[in-house]
């Protein structure tokens, strides 16, 4: 008896990957180094000064990476609960936090006590930051204020009380001492001027925000929050520009690059995505493990660092032009000749047998096959993971059912929802050309069975108007297609340059020679 042959899964070419300058140059970065911190990494902050390194704040701890380390070169634990934004200061000298116990702690990055602390805030503050002066701290808290702190005398200068929600996400402008931006889960982002007592411009976000950015120039803002990541003109008005939808969860963090031309939003999606700042269009895209925090890109590009929701910090370090050729020339090299010829002359001093049969791995459907289940076989093919992520099997399966001949029996005596998915399956993959012929012959079948019991079911017969759309919409693109074709045939044959035919001595009126033409007129006019 022949052994049971496993269902052939047609292997079909996949489309390559379009590489461009973005895909070469956000490609070019080593296997990331990870690093377990204590618990969810909420904050990275990369030092502006040389030799540019990072803040890391997970649960009570703050640790600073050096820009190659792998273990923290600085460590600040004076927090009594989970701590919260610690960011640098432009020269790199301070770091200041905030806590989960409402104060806001100061601390010199070469010392370990805190220089200052300031209090007044009631509930646990997430947002801190410097003013471009330098001495002028800005926070925000879960007490719905936000406070600007004179950092010689840690007394409150300006408290503002106009969100109504937690406020999560602030910038300080860069260019002016007195503007900064705060968003909170209100959904609104407010422009304030600590020269007024109230803020000068509200933009309504729509979800709760979660992160700001603020464009170098400070004409753009870019605000993150839901799935939504928006832009606004701050010269107009806050008048909206841009509103990015790219992302499957809620955006927490934003970064741009060194050189402001790259947007890079990191969501609970576990996705990183890259913009054009340009056009707007997502031009590569980073996978993770699990979902992002934090997100920072460190000067030129040279690192990118991500924190998780599980505690994982992951960095990528950018490879060195030496390293880029080594990976260029080992992609290109081929094996030597030796590879090949390795083993040819080689004698066994003794012949082994094997006399164990090799057992033989079947899969699920293949098992209900050899068994002759073949509705069984159908319905293993047909689960959700297997049609939405390898279409492929399940057509096979089709296939191998039609080949047998028992495609009709494997379909008939379905419910309502054995009849759902085979026809969610149709409508996903019929119009697709590598699946078109085999999948043709299932629905005609399906619709042979089951043509009886149309208008039971409100689910089936929206489905196979869906279905009867779908092919509408297929048979109109097909003669627009034949249309451009003849279109193209005939402005391809006009243009084709015309050659006349070389004529030997034929003629053309009868095919018969000169010659035998001329000695044929004296016969005819003798007789």
């Amino acid at each position: 008896m022949a052994s049971f042959k496993p269902t052939k899964i047609q292997v079909y070419p996949k489309l390559g990957e379009k590489v461009t300058q973005d895909t070469l140059y956000w490609k070019n970065y080593k296997a990331p180094v990870q690093i377990k911190e204590f618990g969810a990494i909420t904050n990275i902050d990369f030092s502006p000064v040389a030799p540019h390194n990072f803040a890391v704040t997970a649960f009570t701890r703050i640790h600073i990476y050096g820009p190659f380390s792998q273990e923290p070169v600085k460590t600040f634990t004076r927090f009594k609960d989970t701590a919260y934004c610690g960011r640098f200061r432009s020269d790199g000298q301070l770091l200041v936090a905030g806590c989960e116990d409402s104060v806001v702690r100061l601390f010199d990055v070469s010392g370990k006590v805190a220089l200052r602390m300031f209090k007044g805030h009631t509930k646990a503050v997430h947002v801190t930051d410097f003013t471009s002066d330098r001495y002028q701290i800005l926070t925000g808290s879960d007490d719905y204020s936000c406070r600007i702190w004179d950092i010689p005398n840690a007394t409150d200068l300006t408290t503002y009380q106009e969100h109504t929600d937690y406020i999560r996400c602030g910038v300080t402008s860069k260019l002016n001492r007195d503007l900064f931006i705060t968003g909170s889960y209100d959904h609104t982002v407010k422009l304030f001027d600590t020269r007024l007592d109230k803020s000068v411009m509200t933009m309504n976000h729509g979800q709760p925000v979660e992160s700001l950015l603020l464009y170098p120039s400070e004409g753009l803002l870019v605000s993150a929050g839901g799935r939504y990541v928006k832009v606004w003109d701050l010269l107009k008005g806050g008048q909206p520009l841009v509103s990015l939808k790219n992302h499957h969860k809620t955006v927490t963090c934003l970064c741009l690059s060194s050189n402001g031309q790259r947007l890079l939003s990191a969501s609970l999606d576990r996705h990183v995505k890259v913009y054009n700042t340009t056009n707007y269009k997502v031009v590569h895209n980073f996978d993770y493990a699990a979902s992002i925090l934090s997100l920072a890109l460190a000067p030129d590009d040279e690192s990118i660092v991500v924190g998780m929701t599980n505690s994982i910090l992951s960095i990528k370090r950018r490879k060195s032009p030496e390293e880029s050729k080594e990976t260029l020339g080992q992609q290109t090299r081929r094996p030597s000749y030796r590879v090949f010829v390795k083993g040819k002359n080689y004698v066994p001093k003794q012949d082994w047998s094997a006399d164990k049969p090799v057992k033989q791995h079947l899969a699920k459907y293949d098992k209900q096959l050899k068994k002759f289940n073949v509705s069984k076989a159908l319905d293993t093919a047909l689960e959700t993971w297997r049609r939405h992520r390898k279409p492929e099997i399940t057509v096979a399966v089709i296939k191998e059912l039609d080949r047998r001949g028992t495609l009709k029996n494997a379909l008939a005596g379905r419910d309502e929802q054995g009849v759902s998915h085979l026809l969610n399956f149709l409508i996903g993959n019929l119009v697709d050309p590598r699946f078109a012929p085999v999948l043709v012959t299932a629905a005609e079948m399906i619709l042979d069975i089951y043509h009886s019991v149309i208008g039971q079911s409100p689910v089936v017969d929206r489905q196979l108007l869906r279905l009867q759309e779908l092919l509408g919409r297929e048979i109109d693109y097909q003669q627009d297609l034949l249309e451009v074709l003849g279109m193209l045939d005939t402005m391809f044959a006009s243009n084709l340059p015309r050659k006349e035919v070389p004529c030997s001595a034929i003629s053309r009126s009868n095919g018969l020679t000169q010659g035998k033409a001329s000695t044929s007129r004296p016969e005819l006019q003798a007789s």
